[in-house]
């Protein structure tokens, strides 16, 4: 009871103290001339949320690239030792081999897949349409951490003598063949591709609903246009819609690589970055966490950072791009 009266509370102050601040702020522009009053007025009420924007987001990210140059207990001065540690380090050369399997699969089949589940459920009758695509996105409704756990059973392989539990498993054993500990397959990195499983399956919603949105928006003149001059459904999807609709796909697909990169809750919660499952973000916290190494930390965070940041420059630029042609 304590705590939801403590909730409760902090939610009114919050409120209250944001009111205050932005009445102050609004009082003291009053006081300046009408044509400074105007110019200031809209940065009076964005200077709230961008002071909050460089305290914990500008200030932090400078000051993690300043540690990566520091030694385990950020105190003394190594230089690109970090670095260096690190790109000669077989096992977090494994680490990025393991963040490009997942860039170079993930986003393709994720965008895929809502491509083809977007265009079959516009085609069906709304019910149908909102039953299927209700089903489909179901999956962004719960956390990552939870979805591992509901896959760790699907997975689950238990020891002999004890009984199948695992979904998988047991349909592998109905149809005659053995049973595998298939998190444990590093065979080919195998395991890590039974990880992008789930994040596919909990992003393949999000994608189809951009794109179903994308798709509806296509103007119905083209179709019409293409199916005169003969062109069947397969050859209007390919040749009419895709073209048109590429904008958002891009934007979608962009936007899946940047949480494919950072992607932490899943190997957490089903391997603990064991038998080469490990990824950039999880390595992050293995090392700032459970080794208390702060200067290699900042070191895996600021490559990540360096690799993220040309994927959020081109996703931006498909942004401004989707603007100019509506």
């Amino acid at each position: 009871m304590n705590d939801i009266l403590f909730g409760i509370g902090a939610i009114i102050l919050g409120i209250a103290a944001s009111w205050g601040l932005y009445w102050v702020l609004d009082f003291l522009v009053r006081l300046l001339p009408a044509k400074t009053q105007e110019r200031l007025r809209a940065f009076s009420f964005l200077l709230p949320a961008l002071v909050l924007l460089i305290l914990i987001s500008v200030i932090p990210f400078f000051q993690t690239i300043v540690w990566s140059f520091f030694d385990k207990k950020g105190k003394e001065f190594i230089g690109v030792e970090n670095y260096v540690t690190l790109f000669t380090d077989n096992n977090f050369l494994g680490i990025l081999l393991n963040n490009f399997l997942w860039v170079a699969f993930v986003p393709v089949i994720t965008v895929g897949f809502g491509l083809i589940a977007a265009n079959l459920s516009n085609n069906v009758g709304p019910r149908r349409e909102k039953i299927m695509k209700s089903l489909i996105f179901m999956p962004m409704s719960i956390s990552f951490v939870s979805a591992a756990t509901i896959w760790a059973y699907f997975y689950e392989s238990p020891p002999p003598g004890r009984p199948q539990i695992g979904l998988l498993n047991a349909i592998v054993e109905a149809f005659g063949g053995e049973a595998q500990s298939w998190l444990l397959m590093d065979a080919g990195r195998l395991n890590s591709f039974f990880l992008m499983i789930v994040v596919v399956w909990l992003n393949a919603g999000f994608s189809m609903v951009m794109l179903s949105s994308a798709i509806k928006a296509v103007p119905e003149e083209t179709i019409e246009a293409a199916r005169i001059d003969g062109a069947g459904p397969f050859k209007i999807f390919t040749g009419v819609i895709i073209p048109q609709i590429r904008g958002t796909i891009m934007s979608v697909f962009i936007t899946t690589v940047i949480g494919v990169m950072k992607i932490f809750d899943i190997v957490l919660a089903m391997t603990g970055g064991n038998f080469n499952t490990s990824v950039l973000g999880y390595e992050y916290y293995r090392l700032f966490f459970v080794e208390s190494n702060i200067g290699g930390s900042a070191a895996v965070v600021s490559i990540l950072c360096i690799l993220i940041a040309p994927l959020m420059w081109l996703q931006i630029r498909t942004a401004k791009f989707q603007e100019e042609i509506r």
